[in-house]
């Protein structure tokens, strides 16, 4: 009998887990157009004036223009035509896809977006990012090994995203039950100089949590606020090269 009741248990964990990532997705999605409309700026009137980045420039407004509009089929379109534009342009429009998709609950096909952009990107600015929503996008169905394997290189101190990597593979060991190896992630989280005090904030949050029982099942985790992830300044992004155009030839 306890061994049934111990299964329901996991069942109710499993489900409040996902519950939790599938709150987080859009959250985090929604953070990194930020991010993304900083990076454009910077590039398109700082950087460029070739004729194949202006038409990049303007199939991507044009699909911005049409998703804040709700027509997603049409928005994925326009992402599209950016295929043979600069690689810069064509990794922030993959990461749109992959949103679009996401969106659809066409999981593995954002995925599969996120992880082109990640590798195509000119830098991690833009690499990091995508391949963060990636992870995000998989949290509530990846193995923890899976997880694990996603966000440990970009948890790398001199990655712009290390703090929210860090996060997200504890959210994923308290997925996995793994609570106490979450909750030392989350301290070392709290200890770095660089952790902005929101962020140790949360992570101290979550740590009662856990240290109160409740994090167990995951029920209160919802109630911590979205961390988000910065927005890159113009100035962080004055040391990156420029990226180059893509490479169309068969």
């Amino acid at each position: 009998m306890v061994d049934v009741f111990d299964e329901v248990d996991e069942q109710i964990r499993a489900e409040r887990f996902r519950a939790l990532i599938r709150r987080i997705v859009p959250f985090f999605i929604a953070a990194m157009v930020v991010s993304i409309l900083a990076v454009l700026g910077v590039w398109g009137f700082s950087r460029f004036s070739t004729g194949a980045v202006d038409k990049a420039a303007e199939a991507y407004a044009g699909g911005m223009d049409l998703l804040e509009k709700g027509d997603r089929d049409g928005a994925f379109a326009k992402f599209q035509q950016t295929a043979k534009g600069p690689a810069g342009y064509r990794s922030l429009s993959l990461m749109q896809e992959g949103g679009i998709r996401l969106m659809q609950d066409r999981t593995a096909e954002a995925v599969g977006l996120f992880d082109q952009a990640a590798k195509i990107a000119p830098d991690r600015v833009i690499g990091d990012a995508a391949g963060l929503k990636a992870a995000y996008a998989v949290l509530d169905t990846a193995s923890l090994t899976d997880a694990t394997a996603r966000l440990t290189p970009l948890m790398a101190a001199d990655r712009p995203y290390h703090v929210q990597a860090r996060e997200a593979l504890a959210l994923a060991k308290i997925g996995a039950g793994q609570l106490s190896q979450a909750r030392s992630d989350l301290a070392v989280l709290q200890l770095m100089s660089d952790t902005p005090e929101s962020e140790r904030q949360r992570a101290g949050a979550i740590i009662a949590l856990i240290d109160s029982g409740t994090a167990r099942s995951l029920k209160d985790l919802a109630r911590v606020p979205v961390l988000a992830p910065p927005a890159p300044t113009p100035q962080d992004l004055q040391t990156q090269p420029a990226p180059q155009a893509a490479d169309t030839g068969n």
